[in-house]
């Protein structure tokens, strides 16, 4: 980018703040639109819950104003996930034109990967965690304790149990884009991939219910994706420890200039 076609940096603070408007109605249009099924939203949420319940028992609210309150973080929440392919484009679209070309290169895929991956990790908290973890909790009830679990509690638990999953799940995306900055090497990860194994369970065991199982449960795949991650920074982790994008820019500029040299016969000099 020429120093000319720079825009000043009100300017940019003008874009940033038009494009968060624009996440923000079409947050709130989804949230609107799914308030409409609530309660199918949230039976849909605590279904996991509910299925390992005993008979008879439910899902409870302890203030009258709880349940409307609950049934809007939900639908808040829904929102959110419905303007997520909005909110997607007007960030690529704020950065794109800062970035050179082999970093939007990099960083379009990064983007779309990084939803799959997040959506990926929250579906297995949903159905492959939760059943165990709820089971875990719920094996604490006796005759003289009763588990009466309420909306409130159940669905601010629930989602940061989501959000760690899908966080978790993002490890093959961030590490890749650590390569590609060369910060980390494929040489690097596999030396310390023991490390990277104790660090997993240690996370798993913070993250989930205090049982081996589920522990097990979030650790595995967290292997499995740093071993994915491995590959990751070997099909892209090119660039030099400490180089930067105007230096890239050189080299390529270089390159080019001895290509031409050498395309007219004359060899390349080199610098005294």
């Amino acid at each position: 980018m020429q120093e000319e076609d720079k825009l000043p940096f009100t300017d940019h603070l003008e874009e940033l703040r038009t494009r968060l408007i624009r996440c923000f109605i079409a947050i709130a249009i989804g949230a609107a639109a799914a308030y409409a099924f609530k309660e199918v939203i949230f039976n849909l949420l605590t279904r996991p819950l509910i299925e390992v319940l005993p008979e008879g028992d439910a899902i409870i609210f302890t203030g009258l104003p709880e349940a409307f309150f609950t049934y809007l973080k939900v639908s808040l929440l829904a929102g959110l996930l419905l303007a997520s392919p909005v909110i997607i484009f007007e960030i690529w679209m704020f950065i794109a034109p800062g970035l050179y070309k082999r970093e939007k290169w990099v960083m379009g895929p990064a983007v779309l990967l990084s939803v799959l991956f997040f959506t990926g990790g929250a579906l297995f908290g949903y159905y492959f965690v939760f059943p165990f973890g709820f089971k875990f909790f719920l094996g604490f009830a006796s005759e003289s304790l009763r588990a009466l679990p309420t909306m409130k509690e159940y669905l601010s638990f629930a989602s940061k149990l989501l959000m760690a999953f899908g966080l978790a799940f993002e490890l093959p995306i961030f590490i890749t884009i650590l390569a590609v900055l060369g910060l980390v090497t494929p040489a690097f990860l596999r030396k310390n991939r023991k490390y990277a194994v104790v660090f997993f369970f240690i996370f798993g065991a913070i993250l989930t219910p205090p049982d081996v199982v589920t522990q097990i449960l979030l650790a595995t795949p967290m292997i499995l994706l740093y071993e994915l991650s491995i590959f990751g920074a070997m099909a892209f982790g090119r660039r030099p420890l400490g180089a930067t994008d105007d230096e890239d820019e050189e080299k390529d500029e270089n390159q080019d200039a001895e290509s031409a040299v050498k395309s007219d016969g004359v060899a390349p000099k080199e610098d005294a």
